[in-house]
């Protein structure tokens, strides 16, 4: 019988990184009165759970037939298409979490197995219906994105990943964050607004002003960085206010941050010499 349960997330970000297969998270969540989770069941959370640390072999769809193990590797624009609506959370029978999220774009050519990204994290599709779609989270991604504050009512920006014959309107993002910001000020301008985030130098060394970064998802462009505060800065103009889910927001909540990739592709480089060598060839 499925263990289902309506709950905050904010509280699994505690739980330890496991080393091996043998995680006491599944045994904290069927055990509920041993763990430090506290929740209600409401619900009957979905069936199946999909792992991004630990792969899930042939989960079944609702009609019993199986697809393979789910390694998608997707892209995105930064291009919101719409807010969902978090539905419900809750721990399923395979020892992962469930979030149930209400849409309508989204749904239109939705299949199992697709990626769809949810405040910029990419995350595959387990189950879904005409006004709704299930999502699997594991213990590591609960961790690393500000998908732990979420809650039943929450609004959520939803991307469906690209097809090849798509408009690239923003930029390369994988949906693969990088780590969380803290929004340290939204001020308004006339009909705009600007927002500063801070970031951890780790991830401060990839933001460039004009460069891009997708913050929740949405391909933004920043405007400067400010290297003794620790932030960087960027503006929503109105329409972009209206259509995604940053202005929501409230100052000294969590965003997820995913810088531009060609960064760490030239650091990569210049850090195994690739320079020198192309030197030595002349």
């Amino acid at each position: 019988m499925a263990i289902s349960a309506k709950f905050s997330l904010k509280s699994l970000t505690k739980i330890p990184k496991p080393n091996v297969l043998r995680t006491p998270i599944a045994n904290l969540l069927t055990n509920p009165s041993k763990s430090h989770l506290k929740f209600t069941p409401n619900f009957k959370s979905s069936s199946l759970s999909h792992f991004t640390t630990i792969p899930v072999s042939k989960p079944k769809s609702k009609s019993g037939t199986h697809f393979r193990n789910l390694t998608v590797r997707s892209l995105f624009t930064g291009i919101v298409e719409e807010l969902g609506e978090v539905e419900q959370l809750g721990v399923s029978s395979d020892g992962g979490f469930d979030m149930k999220i209400r849409a309508k774009t989204v749904l239109q050519d939705v299949h199992f197995g697709d990626s769809i990204a949810v405040n910029g994290t990419c995350l595959t599709v387990t189950e879904f219906g005409e006004e709704d779609f299930t999502v699997g989270l594991s213990p590591e991604t609960l961790r690393k994105t500000s998908l732990s504050e979420l809650e039943p009512g929450s609004l959520v920006n939803l991307e469906r990943a690209v097809q090849p014959t798509s408009r690239m309107g923003g930029h390369f993002v994988q949906g693969h964050v990088d780590g969380t910001g803290q929004i340290m000020s939204m001020v308004p301008e006339k009909d705009s607004l600007w927002i500063k985030v801070k970031a951890d130098r780790n991830l401060l060394k990839y933001v460039v002003p004009k460069g891009f970064i997708a913050v929740d998802g949405t391909s933004l462009t920043v405007v400067d960085v400010f290297e003794d505060e620790e932030c960087f800065t960027f503006m929503l103009v109105e329409y972009t206010q209206q259509k995604v889910v940053i202005p929501l927001k409230k100052v000294g909540q969590k965003v997820n941050l995913e810088v531009d990739i060609l960064g760490k592709y030239v650091e990569r480089l210049l850090s195994i010499g690739f320079v020198d060598s192309i030197k030595n060839l002349r």
